[in-house]
């Protein structure tokens, strides 16, 4: 079957410009949002997702509280406008629902919740605009709102989309790629390199497989290393406003400090 659109053309390029490795540009903004605890806005070329952390703080239901650690408490919104159809999207959505049960066992071995029993950590996941690669985005942006709010992690999560077009791997899947070809999400801790989630909706070659899970999981240390000089960046910049005597608003004790082994 030829594909809708030309995934990729003779001279090695893609819809958008890029090679098959290439991955898009990323931004990164920690700055606080709200009274969250900690915050990140992360936009991975069109796709853009807001992510806001709350804890660790006392449990809101008694029936949900464990007394040997936290509880992740995952919540996702999609607004109206992120995509070109305009469909509103209840919280009740299944599919909503899914990629929230994803991003939570994703972290689940990954935050030392065994420091807060009896607590819980609320995350909000708020998708702002979609072009592809939304749960990797929804999860890096997780990572960074987490390390900003000082809950302690054993290791940053990086995740990102690979697919292979005929036989030809490509990273870091746009919508129109994601619907076009099939395709993969893993996340990895780049630090122990142990995989956290692997997640696969389509059918995809077994011979293929092992070659795209390499290539996406080096990808990942890519990525890490965007995320950890956005840590390191905020770090520096609330360090020299408290030497400058001048606290940011919602500063508080619990500010990331970079540990050199992550």
């Amino acid at each position: 079957m030829s594909s809708r659109i030309e995934i990729l053309n003779d001279g090695g390029f893609r819809s958008d410009g890029r090679r098959q490795y290439e991955l898009r540009d990323i931004t990164i903004d920690l700055s606080q949002h709200g009274t969250a605890d900690g915050s990140a806005l992360l936009t991975h070329g069109l796709t853009q997702v807001l992510v806001t952390v709350f804890g660790p703080r006392e449990a809101k239901m008694r029936s949900q509280t464990l007394h040997h650690r936290a509880v992740l408490n995952v919540e996702m919104s999609v607004a109206p406008f992120s995509t070109g159809e305009r469909r509103k999207r209840s919280r009740a959505d299944r599919r909503i629902l899914e990629l929230a049960s994803m991003i939570a066992s994703t972290f689940e071995p990954v935050v030392q919740t065994s420091l807060y029993p009896r607590s819980q950590i609320d995350i909000y996941v708020h998708v702002l605009q979609q072009d592809g690669s939304l749960l990797p985005a929804c999860i890096n942006a997780t990572t960074l709102a987490l390390v900003a709010a000082g809950v302690p992690l054993h290791d940053f999560v990086c995740a990102v989309t690979g697919g292979v077009h005929s036989t030809s791997p490509l990273l870091d899947l746009t919508t129109l790629e994601e619907n076009d070809v099939p395709f993969v999400t893993v996340a990895v801790m780049p630090r122990t390199r142990k995989v956290t989630l692997v997640t696969m909706e389509t059918r995809l070659h077994v011979e293929r497989f092992k070659e795209l899970f390499e290539l996406a999981c080096e990808a990942g240390q890519t990525i890490h290393k965007e995320m950890r000089l956005a840590v390191k960046d905020r770090t520096t910049a609330l360090v020299g406003a408290m030497d400058a005597g001048t606290k940011p608003a919602m500063l508080d004790e619990r500010d990331v400090v970079m540990d050199d082994r992550i």
